[in-house]
């Protein structure tokens, strides 16, 4: 039987329709999930000051504080993956949901199996909760690092770190296409070729999702993301990354 990981992931499903909340959270659970539910931003920011959660489902359309607002407040200072759930054939809201760091989205109405399969993806490529951005508390710099831009990825981890080892929020999905351009220094990648390399042509990505995550990431490694040198556009073909010359 296809099942979740056998640790008890904690998700949060945030939706202002109760009935589909509460459908979502039962199907999950019976996958050894630990479910909480919360109906708007207030009620999901009280939840998270209660605990972390490994995974957040949250619609965009919503009443209030959309999702899109809602996934921005959480990204400047949580890693957490989140899946977004928006309105049928709405690309304008699934580019905007990726590059506001969104890890994945679901087109209303959609199959609960087929949700719990992103929600498996996700899961595997991130490391347990408990990754927030707090510089009192930085750790030196782990052993297991290499130098991206004025970044450093830890491979182990799976997170972007600081020079000071403070940790920079990352979503799964950049940190495949990070891990795969380490994997492949100076070596020109087609937008496909990531999408195989990447995201394992598991769900509906086009080749836009990769231009945003792209940009996204340039953000977090270059010193000038108008003028990158770590991770350069080859026009008409894709992208390359170029590690930096160190000298003694």
């Amino acid at each position: 039987m296809d099942v979740l990981p056998l640790y008890q992931p904690r998700l949060i499903v945030v939706d202002d329709e109760v009935g589909l909340r509460e459908m979502v959270a039962e199907y999950l659970e019976r996958d050894n999930c630990s479910v909480r539910t919360a109906s708007s931003g207030n009620s999901l920011d009280a939840l998270l000051n209660q605990e972390d959660a490994d995974l957040i489902v949250m619609d965009i359309n919503m009443p209030g504080e959309d999702g899109l607002s809602i996934l921005q407040r959480i990204r400047r200072t949580r890693s957490t993956p989140v899946v977004m759930l928006t309105a049928a054939s709405n690309i304008a809201d699934k580019i905007a949901g990726l590059e506001m760091g969104a890890d994945d989205y679901m087109t209303k109405p959609f199959d609960l199996r087929e949700l719990k399969t992103r929600i498996k993806a996700v899961l595997r490529r991130q490391p347990p909760a408990g990754n927030t951005v707090n510089e009192e508390h930085a750790i030196a710099p782990p052993k297991n690092i290499r130098p991206f831009g004025k970044m450093f990825v830890d491979l182990e981890a799976r997170s972007l770190v600081h020079g000071n080892g403070a940790c920079e929020p990352v979503t799964a999905m950049e940190f495949d296409l990070l891990q795969v351009f380490l994997q492949n220094p100076d070596r020109v990648l087609t937008r496909d070729r990531l999408l195989d390399l990447a995201h394992n042509r598991d769900n509906d990505s086009f080749d836009r999702s990769i231009d945003v995550r792209i940009a996204r990431i340039r953000k977090k490694v270059e010193h000038n993301p108008s003028k990158p040198e770590a991770l350069k556009t080859v026009r008409g073909v894709g992208y390359i990354h170029t590690p930096a010359r160190r000298t003694a």
